[in-house]
């Protein structure tokens, strides 16, 4: 069996990081590619700044929020309260998210250069649904924004309802919504609320179930193949999604490669560095030139 070094050796020419990017993904035979919240930052979607302030300044001068994501996460006095923050967040998040630069050009470039590759996703948002990617290929691991789940995770079904959220929105006032349009389970009637996971679990539904086994049948067809496993501004919040398991398989096999995209100095595990590329420059730089 060849070395390691000598399988990808294109990789290591000398170039921006964009062309070693490009290298490594096109002798990929495949590609594992794990997206966190650092890529959809890059693309102008901020949790913080005026995307955050400007719709969110009654619950921030209330709350003292220091990012959309602490209140999205808040516990709040009531389910009418609850509604009103969550309803403008999903409605930014999710319905009304406008398609990204750089995904546009990620996925563009995926699918012209006919790339094998499949996608784990660590964010609520609808990026990749508004850039057209295939959803055969995407595993949305932490659940949509868009959908809503049984608070009493009393059945495993997921809803959505975009003209009731905007509906929300449109008629709340002084940071509630009316009673009457705080969603219900329509199996136990308890308050509906947004589709995330917590340290209370999430409900998985039948479409989580069918990404994830597309995701680990893509893993197994590969497995001992030359792949890369390329993460994408994935943070330390949840490495056990990503990260760790990225670091795992491509540990049990010699002929893949591990990729950090991220700014932030990670470690990456000893047993890996060896197979492992970290590029450091501005995610639009490489991505964007691919």
């Amino acid at each position: 069996m060849k070395q390691t070094t000598e399988i990808w050796r294109t990789a290591q020419q000398s170039g921006t990081e964009a062309d070693r990017l490009r290298s490594l993904i096109t002798e990929a035979d495949a590609t594992v590619i794990g997206i966190g919240a650092g890529m959809p930052a890059a693309d102008g979607f901020m949790y913080t700044g005026p995307r955050f302030e400007k719709p969110f300044a009654d619950f921030i001068e209330k709350y003292h929020f220091y990012d959309m994501l602490q209140g999205f996460l808040a516990d709040f006095e009531d389910w009418s309260e609850y509604w009103a923050f969550e309803s403008r967040f999903v409605l930014l998040n999710g319905i009304e998210q406008p398609e990204g630069k750089l995904y546009h050009h990620f996925q563009q470039f995926l699918d012209g250069q006919k790339v094998n590759y499949t996608i784990i996703n660590t964010n609520g948002d609808n990026t990749l649904e508004k850039a057209h990617f295939d959803r055969d290929r995407v595993f949305n691991y932490q659940g949509q924004y868009s959908r809503l789940q049984c608070s009493k995770f009393c059945t495993p079904v997921t809803y959505r309802n975009d003209d009731l959220i905007r509906q929300m929105v449109r008629d709340q006032r002084n940071m509630r919504v009316p009673e009457d349009l705080i969603p219900r389970c329509p199996n136990c009637g308890a308050p509906l609320e947004v589709n995330k996971r917590t340290d209370a679990g999430m409900v998985e539904d039948a479409e989580w179930h069918r990404e994830s086994t597309l995701y680990h049948q893509f893993i197994d067809k590969w497995a001992g193949k030359k792949v890369l496993f390329l993460e994408i501004g994935v943070g330390n919040t949840t490495p056990w999604i990503i990260r760790q398991p990225f670091w795992r398989m491509t540990s049990q096999n010699p002929n893949a490669r591990y990729v950090m995209v991220n700014q932030k100095d990670y470690q990456i595990l000893e047993a890996v560095q060896n197979q492992s590329f970290r590029l450091t420059q501005d995610m639009n730089d490489i991505i964007g030139n691919l």
